[in-house]
This record gives structure tokens, sequence and C-alpha cells, in this order.
């Protein structure tokens, strides 16, 4: 199996951490192997936008949004155009891939 690095930055001031994921993990899977935590409601399904992340390097190694992950991020809190929901981003194995956690104080605990 191929692996990538995956940096995972934090808008919180938490210092990044730079982590291996394999080919078939998603970036979601990677972050609760290594107790970052990462909001996830719906069990990482595509059905709701709390796994919502930034990728800020890597897209193109990712597969392509789907209109229902579309429809989630549209309900993100700040969604960009790097917006991706983590459940969704499938370690492919040719790319490393840098990610930003959003805040996520705002989401309850």
């Amino acid at each position: 199996m191929k692996s990538v690095n995956i940096t995972f930055k934090f808008s919180d001031g938490k210092p990044d951490q730079t982590l291996s994921g394999v080919q078939g993990e998603s970036v979601l899977d990677v972050a609760l192997d290594n107790n970052i935590q990462l909001q996830h409601n719906c069990g990482g399904v595509c059905g709701c936008s709390t796994c919502h992340i930034y990728v800020e390097a890597g897209m193109d190694d990712l597969p392509e949004i789907s209109e229902k992950e579309e429809d989630f991020i549209d309900r993100a809190i700040d969604p960009r155009l790097n917006s991706r929901l983590a459940c969704q981003c499938v370690v492919q194995g040719n790319e490393d891939l840098v990610v930003t956690i959003p805040n996520q104080d705002f989401l309850g605990h």
C-alpha cells in the first residue's frame, strides 16, 4: 500500500502534526487514529458538515468532490474553494496532503 504524509494544521494555534496515511484511508480516519479531535457527528458517512477542513496542498490527489459533499460543505461555517469533508478525502497515495482544521469550538461537545 502506498502511503503519504498528511500535515494537520490547527486554527486554534496547536502545533502542526505530520502523520502517515495509507491509500484508501480518509483524512478523518488518520486524524481519529492519532487522537486529533475532529468532529464527525454523522460517523464519517458524508451526512453532515462537522468534519469540514481546508485542503492547503494535495487537492489533486483526492477523489473528485461529489454533489452530496458540496451540499454539506455549503452548510459548513466559512466554506472556501479549498473546503472538503475529511471523511470524503480518501488518500490515493501519490501526493502528500496539508489540511487545516478550522476552529471547532462553536460546534459544542
